[in-house]
Order: structure tokens, then C-alpha cells, then sequence
């Protein structure tokens, strides 16, 4: 589960917590039916409160969390950071609140929000990062948000200027290194963008592009 940890001129930004402590200690069942698909650690170190110490940070530094959207892979964490902002597309914050859109909401876990006190909600508007609809994030470096409707129903990317160029990690929108799995398949669990986004890769190779289930390994020889 890719998470990343921006530092801007508002403190760091993490973009999507992964599972949080309480998952590990309390594992709810989406994480234990996930569990049984998956071959992910289930070590409370890879919380993403503990990797931030890792890095030589409090946790307290963490001041925004933006989110690619919220089943419990990717907001579990927001329980250990009560006091930042979140930052998430408005149609995915009603999806998670209302009732079901797609039937992979059930990966909402109402618990995971209980704590979140300062929330920024964001709707489509009429910028463009490339050839795609964004919306600009109030940081800096340079942030998007790219709706990538689909695999929830206010699913987005996220683009980020680094020092070498573009980072995009569009999140579950697709599995652009995976030629494995059939296209339908994909298009089924993941949503549309898919094949669009491999289109993207092969016009723009100066961006660097992941999905958010990545192994590690192949982070090690990116420059960001």
C-alpha cells in the first residue's frame, strides 16, 4: 500500500494512511477478508504513524492528510492523526457517509473517521493537470487532485511536482505494471482508467506514475 509523505510549506502532507494501529490491534473484517486475498505485512511498524517516526518526524509534524479516497486501505490511518486537516474529493466523503454507489464501498469503515474534526472537501472545477481534470491543492511543492471516478465514486490521483519532474500516483484507478490480470477483470475492480492511463505512461515517460499496491522494490531506483 503506497503512502507517501510530502513535505510542504504548511508541514508534511501524507497522502493516504494505510491501515492504522487500531487495525492491527482490532482488525475489522474487511482487513481480515483482505488479509486472506492479499500477501500484505501485518506488522503494526508498517502503521503509517510509525513510519513517520521512522523518518525522524513527530507525528504531530503531519499537519494535512489528502486521500485518494476512503475504504480502509487507505484512510485506516486517520484515527492516529486526529488533529490534521483531511483534504478528499466531496463526492467521496458523501459516498462514504450515504449509502452504497458500488459494491466495493463496503470497504467503508464507518469507525475510521470517528476522531477527523477538519475536513476540506473539494468539487470538480475547470482546471486541467495535463490532459487531465484537476483540481489545485492549496500547497506547496505544486499538488493535484485528479478525479478518477470508478473504483469509488469520487476516487482521485494525485500529482506532485518534485525537484526532477511529476510524481502521479493514481491510487486504485487502475494497475497500469500489471499484464497479467485480464483488462476486464481490472475494469471490474478497479474502474475505467485503466487503459488510459497506460496511454498517459507512453505519452508522457517523464512522469512518473504507480498505482497504490506497488512493491517496494519498485520505488528503489525511481529519483524523485
Amino acid at each position: 500500500m503506497v503512502c507517501m509523505l510530502v513535505e510542504t510549506d504548511q508541514g508534511l502532507v501524507l497522502i493516504d494512511t494505510g491501515p492504522g494501529t487500531e487495525d492491527y490491534t482490532h482488525p475489522h473484517f474487511m482487513l481480515k477478508i483482505y488479509r486472506m486475498i492479499m500477501d500484505m505485512p501485518f506488522d503494526p511498524r508498517e502503521a503509517a504513524i510509525n513510519q513517520v517516526k521512522q523518518l525522524g518526524y513527530q507525528p504531530e509534524d503531519v499537519r494535512h492528510i489528502v486521500l485518494t479516497h476512503m475504504h480502509f486501505d487507505h484512510c485506516g490511518g486517520l484515527p492516529d492523526f486526529p488533529w490534521a486537516k483531511v483534504h478528499v474529493h466531496r463526492r467521496e466523503f458523501e459516498a462514504f457517509r450515504g449509502k452504497m454507489h458500488r459494491w466495493t464501498d463496503v470497504a467503508y469503515i464507518q469507525r475510521h473517521i470517528a476522531n477527523v474534526a477538519n475536513w476540506s472537501f473539494y468539487d470538480d472545477g475547470n482546471e486541467k493537470w495535463y490532459d487531465f481534470n484537476a483540481i489545485h491543492l492549496p500547497f506547496s511543492p505544486e499538488m493535484w487532485l485528479v478525479p478518477l471516478y470508478g473504483h469509488s465514486w469520487g476516487h482521485c490521483g494525485v500529482a506532485i511536482k518534485t525537484e526532477k519532474g511529476w510524481y502521479f500516483n493514481a491510487a486504485d484507478a487502475g494497475a497500469v505494471y500489471n499484464n497479467e490480470t485480464p483488462a476486464w477483470l481490472i475494469k471490474l475492480v478497479l474502474g475505467p482508467y485503466d487503459a488510459c492511463l497506460r496511454q498517459f505512461m507512453r505519452m508522457h515517460p517523464e512522469v512518473v506514475i504507480s498505482n497504490s499496491h506497488m512493491y517496494p522494490e519498485w520505488f528503489e531506483n525511481k529519483v524523485w
